[in-house]
């Protein structure tokens, strides 16, 4: 599933990051998501979500949240 459709609240595994942009996959390993790291969607919002990963919270867009896949 991707993490659009992940419940607020609930703790998820990211099974892979689908991507082909270079840019955006290197962003998103910065911030710390990466296959087999634990995440949290905290809040939704219009525009996209507020996650939790590695003790640290980050405000994503929708495009963004949709190139990771959760378990």
């Amino acid at each position: 599933m991707r993490l659009m459709e992940a419940e607020e609240g609930k703790e998820y595994i990211i099974r892979a990051i689908e991507t082909d942009d270079e840019e955006l996959d290197a962003f998103l390993f910065s911030l710390g998501c990466y296959s087999g790291e634990p995440i949290t969607v905290v809040t939704r919002r219009r525009s996209g979500c507020v996650i939790s990963v590695k003790d640290a919270r980050y405000n994503i867009d929708n495009d963004l949240a949709a190139a990771i896949l959760v378990d």
